[in-house]
């Protein structure tokens, strides 16, 4: 399956212009795969099923681990301010990797709040020349409740906040529903779907 590469106008580029995306100086670029979804709605998982396989080689970014990169003073000051400026930093980073020609995971959330708004089109604006694919990464919210409750660093509304104000018209390369698949079975949808019977690993 060929990739897409995202525009911010959500119009395909046309095929020289396509092949000018996918190839800087003799090199193809990384695939970009974007899990999106509410926490606990399984993404980490799907990261950790991903990085086991022997056919395809990912680096990973995620919010938590930007997350750290900031200091907890100035996060206790202004938790928001800083976790979205550290996102943004966090997709120029996947797109360095992907300019390298290196495969990258985004465990991450696309919602709309206002330090990130709007969040969806920054993020199409700083792709619009990699090969991007967004994983719809699907539960149930009350099973996201209850893992919530499980886990003791989330708290139990946190997954229906975020779904309410999730970015709206992302264009989704595929679906996985995690309360109906395993990690592994997820994992395994992405690559067939997404890099079909390529080889997919890059190091």
């Amino acid at each position: 399956m060929a990739h897409r590469v995202i525009r911010a106008s959500g119009l395909k580029p046309d095929e020289k212009k396509e092949k000018e995306y996918r190839f800087g100086k003799g090199q193809e670029k990384g695939r970009i795969v974007f899990l999106n979804g509410v926490t606990s709605s399984g993404k980490t998982s799907i990261v950790d099923a991903l990085q086991d396989r022997e056919d395809v080689f990912f680096y990973v970014v995620a919010n938590d681990l930007f997350e750290q990169m900031v200091g907890e003073r100035f996060l206790r000051e202004n938790y928001w301010k800083y976790l979205s400026e550290a996102i943004r930093l966090m997709y120029h980073s996947a797109k360095l990797y992907s300019d390298m020609g290196k495969n990258v995971l985004i465990d991450g959330i696309l919602v709309e709040r206002e330090e990130l708004r709007p969040h969806y089109l920054t993020f199409t604006e700083i792709m619009r020349d990699n090969p991007v694919d967004i994983v719809e990464v699907a539960c149930p919210l009350e099973i996201c409740r209850e893992r919530n409750l499980a886990r003791g660093d989330r708290y139990e509304t946190q997954s229906e906040e975020q779904a309410a104000i999730m970015a709206q018209g992302i264009r989704y390369s595929l679906r996985v529903e995690t309360d109906k698949m395993t990690p592994e079975e997820c994992s395994e949808k992405i690559v067939k779907t997404l890099f079909g019977e390529r080889e997919g690993r890059q190091e």
